[in-house]
């Protein structure tokens, strides 16, 4: 085989693996971003988690604000309570009666679903040392 050829061969070995290796965090990130949402608002509209604390629906960009509060870190919560305050300062006047849920399975099962979301951006604060 001349070495031209076995020069190309492992030109396109290598793009092929950097390739398929953006296609897959490409994938993932994607994933990512759909995911939040959909987990979201399978607790809160779908399991009726809203209704039993007493809070209303959320419409697709409550659901969007919603999960990138729940994920986001303090920083985050900071930017996003300050952007909604800016473009819509009537969101905080709002009145709701918020109550306990009843203890059901359907609910359990919502709260997990929302906790799984708000804890996933502090795993990422306890880094593992070598002991």
């Amino acid at each position: 085989m001349n070495t031209s050829l076995r020069l190309l061969l492992r030109i396109l070995g290598i793009s092929a693996l950097i390739a398929g290796g953006v296609a897959v965090a490409i994938v993932a990130f994607l994933a990512a971003i759909l995911l939040g949402p959909l987990v979201f608002w399978l607790a809160w509209n779908v399991l009726d988690f809203a209704s039993a604390v007493g809070l209303p629906e959320l419409g697709f960009w409550g659901i969007v604000l919603a999960t990138l509060f729940l994920v986001a870190g303090w920083p985050g919560k900071v930017l996003i309570t300050g952007v909604v305050f800016l473009v819509e300062p009537s969101w905080f006047h709002g009145a709701a009666e918020v109550h306990w849920p009843a203890p059901t399975f359907r609910n359990f099962i919502a709260v997990a679903l929302l906790a799984a979301l708000a804890s996933r951006p502090h795993a990422r604060a306890y880094k593992r040392t070598a002991r």
